[in-house]
């Protein structure tokens, strides 16, 4: 997806009134991120989802990698790319204890990286549920990166890591944002781990959940 589609949703959002950063603070954040960046040396982003198939951004390189202490986990609640008001979604946060194989991408240069900030920042930071955090991220050609990634942030409001296992499944079988289908989004991020030869039981187990409560086979 565009920035231009990111920056009409976070318009949208404002719109109909759904909270969002002000967009003082949202370049505060912005600022102070890129000025804690080395600036002669390569960055890399750790992405756990939609990232993975679809990062969006220019970058020089792309290797599957592995975190640990963290997992992928529905646990953010949606109420725009996968989700409304009215029939909220789930979207996937990094979130606390396991391990989890993602794609990593590394961006070169202070134009490329800013142009890519600014995209992940329209795209991931709408409300600060967020946080971005350095992580040591290992590749199977035995290279450790440090990864800036998007971890979950436990405080915010959008955060739904006490849901059930249940709930969740009941939740992605129905909502449908700007992005499609929830369940879409979950049969992506499950074929796209299976390119990558990654078996994440706990997604696939959700999987089954899903297509059970919405009727649908798995594809």
């Amino acid at each position: 997806m565009s920035y231009d589609f990111f920056k009409r949703a976070r318009d949208e959002r404002i719109a109909e009134g759904l909270p969002v950063l002000s967009q003082e603070e949202s370049e505060r954040r912005k600022q102070a991120f890129l000025s804690s960046l080395p600036p002669k040396e390569d960055v890399w982003f750790f992405g756990y989802g939609s990232l993975m198939w679809d990062p969006g951004f220019h970058h020089l390189e792309a290797a599957m990698v592995r975190l640990q202490g963290w997992h992928r986990s529905f646990c953010v609640l949606s109420h725009g790319y996968r989700g409304t008001v009215e029939c909220p979604g789930l979207v996937l946060g990094l979130d606390e204890g396991g391990e989890c194989a993602g794609m990593a991408y590394r961006v070169c240069g202070r134009t490329q990286l800013e142009e890519a900030v600014e995209y992940l920042w329209v795209r991931e930071m709408v409300t600060g549920i967020y946080n971005p955090t350095q992580l040591p991220a290992y590749i199977d050609d035995g290279r450790t990166v440090r990864c800036w990634a998007f971890v979950v942030d436990r405080a915010h409001r959008q955060y739904m890591g006490h849901l059930s296992q249940e709930t969740r499944a009941s939740m992605i079988a129905e909502a449908c944002g700007t992005r499609g289908p929830n369940r879409i989004y979950l049969e992506n991020t499950v074929a796209r781990l299976q390119q990558l030869g990654v078996d994440d039981e706990s997604l696939t187990a959700m999987l089954e959940k899903v297509c059970a409560a919405s009727g649908v086979s798995e594809g």
